[in-house]
């Protein structure tokens, strides 16, 4: 067989690397939730509380990937592991404490391979002509969430318990980072790059950006965390809610190959707009549709557009940042954006715990989407 151009093999490392990052390390846990419920491991507060713990991580990550004193290839190695690791740790303990830690860790590791993706093979593919690799490289995201969707509908039918599924889903990661480590080249430096401070090089923040952004986090977070659960409520039988998460997946994997076509007909401000005023439809819909098909079109809707908006945040970074100053401004949106979908999930079970459902949260985070889109859509500074 001839050897892989390095455009494709760029493309299949970075798709590679965020179905790890975000699939297994960031949204694994959404679908061996209900089990881990299921197996009284935990209540509903308890899974919110280290569902928000993860997402502070991945605040934590965003915070100081560009301070370490690391080089990105060490970078990209310790976090590819180090979601491994702690997936393969959640099987082996049964303390929510332990868990919490694991899952900070893992949300850290994240959020650095998200910004050393978008940054390092995002650049590299753009200076060699393949913009339209981008979005095969995040539909990395969908993509592993729709693995692992697949996987664990088939340890819930198989009656295996949330240990089983938190072992083999981890000893998967670490032959996957073990690959990716081998994958990836000389895009990756071997050496930390030196940050340049001349003013000229620099360029203030667009605050309504960021707060969208941030908002978008919160929006979908919510859905991330607990469709499975909402589902779970309505049919117990896990061959029709456990299908939830797979469909939340494809619509994510789907949605960046179709954020390229529209691409060439709209600015990245407008495709964000709409899937913003989109996301908050999606999340609106088990409140007024409370039935397995209801909370189905709430996953397309909201798995469909949180991709478009994390894409067209990055891709917005690249245009308004010079070049030595984009990891900062990459650095200032996933971070915005972590601590939107930090609050989420804490929010959501506290009012659960309240009220017996989720629907006054749903709707809290529908009104925060819809006047975000109202900001995108005044903020004529972002064009």
């Amino acid at each position: 067989m001839p050897p892989l151009s390095a455009s494709l093999r760029l493309t299949l490392a970075g798709f590679a690397a965020l179905a790890l990052a975000m699939g297994i390390g960031r949204f694994a846990y959404t679908p061996l939730l209900p089990l881990m419920l299921q197996d009284r491991l935990l209540s509903l507060a308890d899974g919110g509380l280290i569902a928000s713990v993860h997402f502070l991580g991945y605040l934590t990550g965003a915070l100081v990937a560009a301070k370490l004193p690391l080089s990105p290839q060490n970078m990209m190695r310790l976090s590819l592991f180090g979601i491994g690791v702690t997936t393969l740790g959640m099987g082996l303990v049964e303390n929510v404490i332990i868990w919490s830690v694991l899952r900070w860790i893992a949300g850290v590791c994240s959020a650095w391979i998200l910004v050393l993706v978008s940054n390092f093979v995002i650049r590299t593919l753009a200076n060699t002509g393949h913009t339209g690799g981008s979005g095969a490289v995040f539909s990395g995201v969908g993509g592993g969430i729709l693995l692992i969707g697949l996987v664990c509908l088939l340890f819930m039918t198989a009656g295996a318990g949330s240990a089983a599924g938190w072992i083999w889903v981890g000893a998967g990661s670490l032959v996957t980072a073990l690959l990716l480590c081998l994958t990836f080249g000389a895009e990756l430096p071997s050496e930390r790059p030196v940050r340049r401070r001349a003013d000229g090089e620099q360029r203030a923040f667009i605050w309504p950006m960021i707060i969208s952004y941030g908002t978008a986090g919160f929006g979908y977070s919510i859905p991330a965390t607990y469709l499975p659960v909402m589902a779970s409520d309505i049919i117990s039988d896990p061959l029709i809610f456990g299908w939830s998460w797979p469909l939340f997946g494809l619509a994510a994997f789907l949605s960046t190959f179709f954020a390229g076509r529209l691409r060439r007909r709209f600015s990245g401000l407008h495709i964000w707009t709409i899937s913003q005023f989109i996301m908050g439809a999606g999340v609106l819909i088990p409140v007024v549709w409370p039935t397995i098909t209801g909370i189905a079109l709430s996953g397309l809707m909201v798995g469909g557009t949180f991709m478009i908006i994390t894409m067209a945040g990055m891709q917005e970074a690249h245009r308004v940042a010079p070049a030595g100053d984009v990891m900062r401004h990459i650095a200032a949106l996933v971070s915005a954006f972590a601590t939107g979908q930090m609050l989420g999930p804490v929010l959501a079970s506290s009012i659960h715990t309240v009220t017996g459902n989720f629907d006054a949260v749903l709707v809290l985070t529908t009104a925060s989407l819809l006047a975000t889109t109202v900001t995108l859509m005044t903020a004529r500074s972002l064009r």
